[in-house]
């Protein structure tokens, strides 16, 4: 007789089929329902998300940067030495935005932490990544609250920054469910100069918000007038006939962190603390009542 037969191994400990395209949904499934338990462990309730370039530094490192291509330059002048300079020279002015981004989370963070509730409220939350991501991360961290890194597995590897509370460290593979852990507990939106990623997100949430997909209140504030007006003319879309002049009423841009903390502030204690700070027993887990 030949030997017994080996038992087959559990489905669910089964590697060869869950990576396989056949269990897609289960990977799927995972990236939703992994992270609602750890938000319910946690017990966040709600986040503020800062979205902005990856490529920002703070001023030190941008100083630092500028000083070596100054050198450089000086020693053998070339043209990428030239390039290396130029981009040198823009990323000092553009530090800005990292230290105001670190300002900004603070501010919200010192404020949301004296919130007297059982779960985080409007908890800072970033894409996890360096620049303007790190740089919230960063403010969140300083003022002692919990801050969240929704981080991205990409060719090229983005490693957290080391300022995300590290049970809060997330790690997706679709981008299509990061955007929704992205939306779902956001009551705020703060959108710092960046490219294409930030571009995409940015609209994302206006289309929803536009069309009532949403079934809360997201304060958008655009971060950076003088960024902003060069790339996006958002009159031309109302003057062209593609949004009405109400919709321009769902984003607010602001220049300085004081200006955007006290709009975020405004708006989330009237839309989402009910004009004042409720008592405890008032304010239930937002994950709890809500479906995806």
């Amino acid at each position: 007789m030949s030997d017994q037969l080996k038992s087959a191994p559990l489905a669910y400990r089964n590697e060869p089929f869950l990576n396989s395209p056949d269990g897609r949904v289960l990977r799927i499934l995972s990236e939703y329902q992994e992270p609602l338990a750890r938000f319910r462990r946690e017990e966040i309730q709600d986040t503020v998300v800062f979205f902005g370039s990856a490529r920002f530094q703070g001023r030190a490192a941008a100083d630092k940067n500028l000083t070596v291509a100054e050198k450089n330059q000086s020693a053998a002048p070339k043209p990428q030495q030239e390039q290396d300079l130029k981009r040198a020279v823009a990323a000092v002015d553009m530090a800005r935005y990292y230290e105001d981004a670190r300002r900004l989370a603070f501010l919200l963070t010192e404020w949301s932490i004296q919130i007297p509730a059982r779960r985080h409220r409007f908890v800072v939350t970033t894409g996890g990544g360096p620049g303007i991501m790190e740089a919230a991360n960063l403010g969140a961290h300083q003022a002692g609250g919990k801050t969240i890194g929704l981080n991205i597995n990409l060719p090229f590897e983005q490693n957290p920054n080391q300022y995300i509370t590290p049970s809060l460290n997330f790690e997706f593979h679709y981008f299509f469910m990061r955007k929704f852990w992205f939306a779902y507990l956001a009551k705020g939106l703060v959108i710092f100069p960046g490219g294409f990623g930030t571009m995409d997100e940015l609209f994302e949430i206006l289309t929803l918000a536009q069309t009532d997909k949403l079934a809360k209140k997201i304060l958008v504030v655009i971060y950076g007038s003088e960024y902003w007006n060069r790339i996006i003319n958002f009159q031309a879309f109302v003057d062209a006939g593609t949004v009405s002049q109400k919709d321009l009423d769902l984003l607010k841009i602001v220049d300085s962190p004081e200006d955007a903390f006290n709009f975020l502030r405004d708006g989330l204690t009237q839309y989402h603390l009910g004009g004042q700070l409720k008592k405890e027993r008032e304010v239930l887990p937002e994950i709890a009542k809500t479906r995806p």
